[in-house]
């Protein structure tokens, strides 16, 4: 990019239309929002009013500047709403071939990242991205952001969205919601984490229908989500090794889910950083500069190559303008200064020839929510261990059983993720069958939750583990281990495919679950 070469960005995904010049610092920012007259989000009221203002936000953008600058045009090429990503596209090639400047593509998701990283200064964090459309849990790993949980069905933002709407309260509802729930006690509502991944349409339902006041319910639905958020952020932070989380995207404006995310790295140790509100939310500096980096590293994209595309996932994205490999630190990761080892749930400690598991209270979360997680989980925890070994699968033996802990047999071995074999990868898949035949669902089925000893695996940690014979829930739970397997293991295509030559060998329908988890695996993308 020539000497002060500017880049002109073009955001509008979805409900914003937003324009920015990036050179060394941000030179201009102008946004002009779309605002449905009632109801949600419509694509092509959306594409229209885009199309209607694009003039006016551009102008404003460059006004004032001197176009000669101006080293190339950058675009939300997805994901988003279709018809808006195409009036953005076209607006974009446009301007790049009046300019006679390169034509760059931005991934929005990816331009979240990186709009976060430059604004607060932090260098390799877990992001939580929570949005209308999107909630999504990533981490840099081999030059790409990598997915480690994201939601199975609608994205928090819509699903407060919706519940709004269901009770009159105009769009977009976070903002009033936030509002109400100041005011309001909460009441309990469904709390649904499948390991590193959360959904939210149950939630949702549930407080549609709930006849408690309006404040309460409001209280409640913040109480559950953002906690269900900040679980699964801590488990990736546990699970990666690393001391940094960043929170990104529309309802990251929220000063709760603020609250709930600093207060849960302050007691992992970890840094917890949050940009500016006219940064967090959807804007065209994200793009801009996201599109100035690219640019510098020679990631452009022809005319023909320009498409949008709605479902552009950011572990897409090849990322080389960084210069770290985003190797995670596993060798640090779960061990405490004393010895123990600690995950997000739980702290480990030695005991004699034992460990016991002690659940820890989470001061983020309602006092009452708190309570209740702990208590369900370690008596789920302990009556679905002793069913699990009556099936032949291998578990550490339980001695003793309290209200937030269990007594239980020692497995020494390294967790799998770090002897990530084909022949341990198989073993687990043959294990996972046996846990499905005894109609056992893990809940948190990742690469940390197997030992391997001796050679062979031993299945840890049924905190999340739950009775179920449906197809969705087994799904779910090989979708979790293949998240996992992505989002850390280069050679994660083989692994994966170790793991159902062995989980084929002992469950009947494995079959019908491998056809489920690509049903669930597309679900999980970028709706709207």
């Amino acid at each position: 990019m020539p000497e002060n070469g500017q880049i002109l960005g073009i955001e509008g995904t979805a409900w914003n239309l937003s324009a920015a010049i990036f050179g060394d610092d941000l030179v201009s920012l102008f946004s002009k929002p779309y605002s449905p007259p009632h109801g949600g989000i419509h694509p092509r009221e959306a594409a229209q009013h885009h199309a209607s203002v694009m003039k006016e936000v551009i102008s404003a953008a460059i006004e004032g500047q001197d176009l000669s600058k101006i080293s190339g045009v950058a675009f939300s090429q997805g994901p988003g709403l279709g018809p808006c990503l195409r009036t953005v596209g076209t607006a974009a090639r446009s301007l790049a071939l009046a300019l006679d400047v390169p034509l760059i593509g931005v991934n929005h998701c990816v331009a979240h990242v990186e709009i976060g990283r430059w604004q607060c200064g932090c260098d390799d964090p877990i992001v939580l991205y929570a949005s209308g459309a999107n909630t999504q849990v990533l981490g840099f790993l081999k030059s790409r952001y990598r997915i480690f949980g994201e939601t199975l069905d609608i994205g928090i933002g819509n699903a407060i969205d919706k519940f709004a709407r269901s009770r009159d309260l105009p769009h977009p509802g976070g903002p009033l919601v936030e509002k109400l729930a100041l005011e309001g006690e909460p009441v309990e509502l469904p709390y649904t984490v499948k390991g590193m991944d959360l959904a939210f349409s149950g939630l949702m339902s549930a407080a549609k229908d709930c006849n408690a006041p309006l404040e309460d319910i409001c209280a409640g639905f913040q109480e559950t989500a953002f906690a269900m958020c900040v679980e699964v952020t801590e488990r990736a932070l546990a699970h990666a090794g690393k001391d940094e989380v960043l929170l990104v995207g529309g309802v990251g404006a929220n000063s709760r889910l603020q609250e709930m995310l600093r207060c849960m790295c302050e007691e992992r140790g970890a840094e917890f950083f949050v940009p500016e509100r006219k940064f967090i939310g959807d804007n065209g500096a994200m793009i801009a500069l996201t599109g100035k980096i690219m640019l510098e590293a020679g990631q452009t994209v022809t005319i023909p190559e320009s498409a949008v595309n709605p479902g552009y996932r950011s572990d897409d994205v090849v990322v080389k303008w960084r210069n770290d490999t985003g190797d995670l630190p596993y060798a640090k990761a779960n061990l405490l200064e004393n010895g123990q080892a600690r995950g997000a749930e739980a702290v480990v400690t030695e005991s004699g020839g034992d460990v016991v598991k002690r659940r820890l209270s989470k001061k983020y979360r309602n006092p009452s929510l708190d309570a209740r997680l702990i208590a369900e989980r370690t008596r789920a925890e302990a009556r679905l261990i002793s069913q699990a070994r009556r099936y032949g699968v291998p578990t550490p033996l339980i001695r003793d059983v309290t209200a937030d802990s269990i007594v239980m047999e020692r497995i020494d071995g390294p967790m799998l993720k770090l002897d990530l074999t084909r022949d341990h990868v198989h073993d687990a898949g043959r294990i996972v069958g046996r846990l499905h035949t005894a109609g056992i669902i893990h809940g948190d089925l990742t690469t940390s939750n197997f030992i391997v000893r001796d050679g062979r695996c031993v299945l840890i940690d049924f905190g999340l583990s739950y009775i179920s014979s449906e197809i969705e829930s087994r799904g779910v739970d090989l979708h979790v281990f293949f998240q996992t397997l992505e989002s850390t293991a280069p050679d994660h295509s083989d692994l994966r495919k170790a793991f159902c030559e062995g989980y084929a060998e002992t469950f009947e329908e494995s079959k019908d679950v491998f056809e489920r988890v690509e049903e669930i695996r597309l679900r999980g993308r970028y709706l709207h």
